[in-house]
């Protein structure tokens, strides 16, 4: 019989994973949303942005200039790659984008491996608090995330619903053939989207440096689980992906205090029984090709 103490810290637990998979996967979901890539390489924007704020932090002992500084760094690495690679296949058919995307995965993951070693490298936590929540000590740094994805979130639903810029990329995701023959450049909107969607990567792996060790396969080691997120969330939604993410987190921290293997196992379980009712996922839609 798990415990209220127990229980109470596995939710707040699952929420700020949650938190952290939500800021992982919206990249992934924005990029598929306008462009229709799946763009796997986010996730080397997530350990960039780990290992700047490991960095930034270590000189300036700051490690709130550093998960801003992983961002930046995370946004400005995603406007190269766009750039040097995406801007050239764009017009390719999905899995070849795909497996381009984890080529450039694997391959930052070793330039990552150049720069900072092997070692995995700890990062102070920036709050030390506690707070008491009904009888349970609960870390106020987890709080804290929660409540920065949550005003992510709202920062990227008001983005794309009252700004020009934003409401071109939600149409774009609608029909882009109809945007271009609007006069609007659809390739300036795809950096947009793009550098947005590595600085949001880049802060998830900022933010959840301080909770673990960073580790230059720390991307790939969350592979399976932005997987998940995103198809039982449905591709291209960003509800679905902010719905799935705190799913999947629950489902992680209370499954290992059922029992352990339950954390690994629940999740995939989810999405199969949700694929098999839903194919497209939650709030997905079909697949269109652009």
């Amino acid at each position: 019989m798990i415990s209220m103490q127990l229980l109470t810290s596995g939710v707040i637990f699952g929420l700020s994973l949650g938190s952290i998979f939500f800021l992982m996967t919206i990249g992934l979901s924005l990029c598929f949303g306008l462009m229709r890539i799946i763009s796997l390489d986010q996730l080397l924007y997530y350990s960039v942005g780990a290992y700047i704020t490991f960095s930034v932090s270590a000189l300036l002992g700051n490690i709130w200039l550093g998960v801003l500084a992983g961002a930046i760094v995370a946004g400005a690495s995603a406007l190269v790659v766009e750039r040097i690679v995406f801007r050239r296949i764009y017009d390719r058919d999905l899995p070849f984008t795909m497996i381009t995307s984890f080529g450039v995965l694997i391959g930052g993951v070793g330039v990552i491996k150049y720069f900072w070693g092997l070692v995995p490298r700890p990062v102070g936590e920036p709050i030390v608090a506690r707070v008491d929540i009904l009888g349970t000590d609960i870390p106020v740094y987890r709080l804290v995330i929660v409540a920065i994805a949550a005003l992510v979130y709202i920062g990227i639903w008001l983005f794309l619903n009252r700004t020009i810029i934003g409401k071109a990329i939600r149409a774009g995701t609608e029909d882009v053939e109809h945007v271009e023959g609007l006069g609007i450049n659809v390739y300036r909107l795809f950096t947009i989207t793009f550098v947005i969607a590595g600085a949001l990567s880049g802060l998830a792996g900022g933010l959840y440096a301080p909770l673990i060790m960073v580790d230059p396969n720390m991307g790939l080691d969350v592979l399976a689980f932005v997987f998940m997120v995103v198809i039982i969330g449905g591709l291209g939604s960003i509800k679905g992906t902010l719905i799935s993410s705190f799913l999947v987190g629950q489902v992680v921290s209370i499954g290992s205090l059922v029992y352990a293997p339950l954390a690994q196992m629940a999740p995939f379980a989810i999405m199969l029984l949700i694929l098999l009712i839903k194919p497209t996922g939650l709030f997905g839609s079909q697949m269109l090709k652009r």
